[in-house]
């Protein structure tokens, strides 16, 4: 299995993390799938008021330096840790 089918499938495990996630690690998990499926972040980052846009913003941009495939990876690990935390 290449690199790309793992992460998609993981893509689906991590919908399956329960209720309780803390949102930090969900915001890690967003920062990672963004860059793995776009890149470096594109657009501005939005106003003081919607502080959940620009939370999920700040969570892209922290991992800006990474690959794509580096991005993959990590995401693949970080929900291998949240699926085993919660079992």
């Amino acid at each position: 299995m290449g690199l790309k089918e793992e992460f998609e499938e993981y893509v689906e495990k991590a919908k399956t993390l329960p209720a309780g996630t803390k949102n930090e690690d969900k915001l890690v998990l967003y920062g990672l799938y963004k860059q793995a499926t776009v890149g470096p972040v594109n657009t501005d980052r939005p106003g003081m008021f919607n502080m959940t846009d620009r939370a999920k913003w700040d969570a892209w941009k922290a991992v800006e330096a990474k690959s794509k495939d580096e991005a993959m990876k990590d995401y693949i690990t970080k929900v291998k840790q949240l699926l085993e935390a919660a079992s």
